[in-house]
């Protein structure tokens, strides 16, 4: 979606509420349709606003982006009511509908709430101040200037006078909105919520079992669905025993389904609905289908793989970045380092399996949806369906993790035709294979790299071969890379060629897209460089990051500031005391850092290993530079804990293998997340305040814990992974 631009009419407006009260919209563009009438009309409640505030004082904040486990529900309002100068314990929380027409963007992923929402909630916030202080200075007849604000109410120190925001809610809804631009926002000294940290909204019910999330939504009078897709990726249904399954206890339907779009839309299968969820799993296991397989039939990992050796031997198809003439350079050095690197598909496996609740109804669809996307969802449906978006009503529900994985809503897609050709309210439930088996993974890759050393010892020239999906020149989705990766412009010559081979497996975002795999590659070759140069790999690294940054032309630069991630690569050093510690025979540190998400985090890993290849991390610190503020401490914390145990479930056993077109893998029998008593007992996260913007934390601070983990390893064995996942290796954790 284009940035829009934001003007005075279009950004904030003001209604008068049932009882005196007010009612604060902020939209990124002028309102239009149906909700325009019911939310300029006085006295009712709309819920597509930030901030209601009733006569009685009560304050009601709407988180408006979807909330899977980041914690952006009780971030994003903290922000408003820090700026409303309200308290934290006085206000109630509302999880917004789907609106982008008055949210703005409503998406989870990218780490883009904080930088695209904090300037504009603030201004918000402030603006609802603004009006507060406003009706009480015209109460009082006193100067706007004379009054200030806590805890929800205006003072006036002059006179000993004070209201609350409830009784001047009223009053406040009829000023004029000024533009937010010329609104003063509060000097961060000033925060009380802001830099606190909050306890995440919904952790009291999570913990106590009560039905948060969609898979627990339901409604009365709904029926419950299964789907069946071919194990072939892209594949379609032949033939069904379709009688023999609709003669099963409580089975309503049972049809086969055409694909429509691609496998993000509706992919061919076979729909079962009945009145319970385990009649139509029942009933699915008496479902014999033959497919059409389709051309992905003929693909598998070792094809991939051997395809990869082929295509290095010719070498790189296409250019993404070069300058100087590399391969003179490395004929020049004095040392010259080789390695290949691969990593396979992964899977999402969030404990969620998707799920979507569709109500098809006189033409019209109401969603129920854990979407990342959910804009994205209503276009999709709608388009599928043949109906005007306008038509699709989404309600965000919380969803048990995401990782990019519901980025994709052929779930709500599937939901949404099933409603539509039963003419009835459906709950689709994945089962833990469909989710497994079904995804869109994280893509594998293969890089054949070449590093040249001067006589010095400094990196003098670069030369990579990145080995991908896709045809000619163009990747299948999350499956590029950018030719400025670190360290394309801190190098004299550098060239980063591609080649590409077809691929008919599913791919999509993954938590720190494309930079979950490429820091593992990229940092644990420049500490094979630091290594071979008799560097120590802390200095090697910030040695690089001082050279002045040089870009060809036509490269767009990716904002990467080497002096920052310098200094946040010194305060991890420093934290975990690199290269001072007299450390057991088999244990060691390893480092890594990198930029993604415009957040900068360097991790050093203190790893052992046993004669038997058993791993144990004992403990993590992470240091990560993410502007002047952090919001929620609390949450902050917890996102950077979570990705390095992310990171470490990733690196250990998990792979998606694909044989005959199909995924191997099918639930975590065979695809092991990381178990408790694996982790590490202690992850040390510090954050490092610079003059920037504050930027999100969800996805930056997972890609350096593999390549620190795996340096750790080759410094205490000798052994250097170069392919993950370590299983392969011999290696489990301890």
């Amino acid at each position: 979606m284009a940035p829009r631009t934001l003007d005075r009419r279009s950004f904030l407006r003001v209604s008068s509420l049932a009882g005196g009260g007010l009612l604060l919209a902020t939209c990124l563009e002028p309102l239009a349709g149906p909700l325009a009438p019911a939310l300029e009309a006085a006295g009712e409640f709309m819920p597509n606003a930030f901030i209601k505030v009733t006569a009685d004082g009560l304050v009601t904040i709407v988180a408006k982006n979807p909330e899977v486990g980041q914690g952006i529900k009780t971030m994003l309002p903290m922000i408003l009511a820090d700026e409303f100068d309200v308290d934290w314990s006085a206000i109630r929380l509302e999880q917004a509908d789907l609106n982008e027409a008055v949210y703005g963007r409503q998406n989870a992923g990218g780490s883009t709430a904080t930088p695209t929402n904090w300037d504009p909630l603030r201004k918000a916030g402030a603006v609802a101040r603004h009006l507060m202080v406003q009706a009480a200075a015209q109460t009082w007849n006193v100067a706007a200037s004379e009054c200030t604000t806590a805890s929800g109410r205006v003072h006036h120190k002059a006179s000993n006078r004070s209201l609350g925001y409830g009784e001047l809610a009223a009053k406040a809804a009829t000023l004029p909105v000024p533009d937010p631009n010329t609104v003063a926002l509060k000097d961060p000294k000033d925060y009380r919520i802001i830099g606190q940290p909050i306890k995440a909204v919904g952790v009291p019910d999570i913990v106590v079992g009560k039905p948060v999330f969609s898979i627990d939504f339901t409604l009365p009078g709904m029926l419950w669905a299964v789907f069946e897709k071919c194990p072939v990726h892209g594949g379609t249904v032949a033939s069904a025993n379709l009688d023999v399954v609709k003669a099963m206890p409580g089975v309503r339907h049972a049809f086969t389904v055409e694909p429509r779009g691609d496998l993000t839309a509706l992919a061919g299968g076979v729909a079962i609905v009945a009145d319970t969820w385990w009649q139509a799993k029942t009933a699915r296991d008496k479902l014999v289908v033959t497919w059409n397989e389709g051309p992905t039939a003929a693909q598998s990992s070792a094809g991939f793989a051997a395809k990869a050796d082929e295509l290095f031997a010719k070498g790189p198809a296409f250019t993404l970045s070069r300058l100087g003439d590399s391969d003179a350079a490395l004929a020049g050095a004095v040392k010259k380092v080789e390695a290949t690197y691969a990593y396979p598909f992964i899977s999402h496996a969030p404990l969620e399996p998707q799920n979507c609740l569709a109500s098809f109804k006189d033409g019209a669809v109401e969603l129920w949806s854990p979407s990342q996307t959910p804009e994205r969802g209503r276009q999709a449906v709608a388009q599928t369906l043949g109906i005007a978006p306008e038509k699709i009503t989404t309600h965000l529900l919380r969803a048990g993790g995401g990782f990019g994985r519901r980025l994709t809503n052929d779930f709500a897609v599937e939901a949404a035709w099933i409603s539509k050709v039963i003419g009835a309210p459906v709950k689709l439930q994945w089962t833990r294979e469909d989710d497994m088996r079904h995804d869109f993974y994280r893509p594998g890759g293969f890089h054949k790299l070449t590093g040249g050393l001067d006589a010095s010892g400094r990196l003098a020239a670069w030369s990579g071969h990145f080995v991908s999906y896709g045809e000619g020149q163009t990747f299948i989705q999350s499956a590029n890379m950018p030719g400025t990766e670190f360290p394309a412009g801190f190098v004299p010559t550098w060239h980063l060629g591609a080649s590409t081979q077809p691929c008919g497996v599913p791919t999509g975002a993954m938590r720190a897209p494309r930079s979950n795999a490429v820091a593992f590659v990229y940092q644990s070759f420049l500490d094979e460089l630091a290594h071979a140069a008799g560097k120590d790999p802390v200095q090697f690294r910030l040695d690089l990051l001082r050279v002045p940054r040089s870009l060809p032309a036509g490269v767009m630069n990716d904002g990467f500031d080497g002096p920052r991630m310098a200094r946040v690569l010194e305060t991890v050093a420093a934290r975990a005391g690199w290269g001072t510690k007299t450390l057991p025979k088999g244990t060691a540190q390893g480092v890594a850092f990198y930029y993604s998400h415009r957040g900068y985090f360097a991790h050093v890993a203190e790893v052992s290993v046993g004669p038997d290849k058993a791993v144990r991390v004992h403990k993590v610190w992470v240091v990560g530079d993410i502007g002047r503020q952090v919001i929620n401490p609390s949450s902050a914390e917890n996102q950077a804990q979570g990705c390095v145990i992310d990171g470490l479930s990733q690196m250990m056993t998990q792979a998606i293998t694909i044989e005959k077109g199909r995924t191997v893998q099918s639930n975590f029998t065979n695809y092991q997340l990381l178990r408790m008593r694996q982790a590490p007992p202690v992850v040390d996260v510090h954050f490092v305040l610079s003059d920037h913007a504050p930027t999100g934390l969800g996805e930056p601070a997972l890609p350096p814990i593999l390549p620190a983990v795996c340096n750790a390893i080759f410094t205490a064995t000798g052994d250097r992974v170069r392919s993950l996942p370590l299983a392969n290796h011999g290696y489990r954790w301890l």
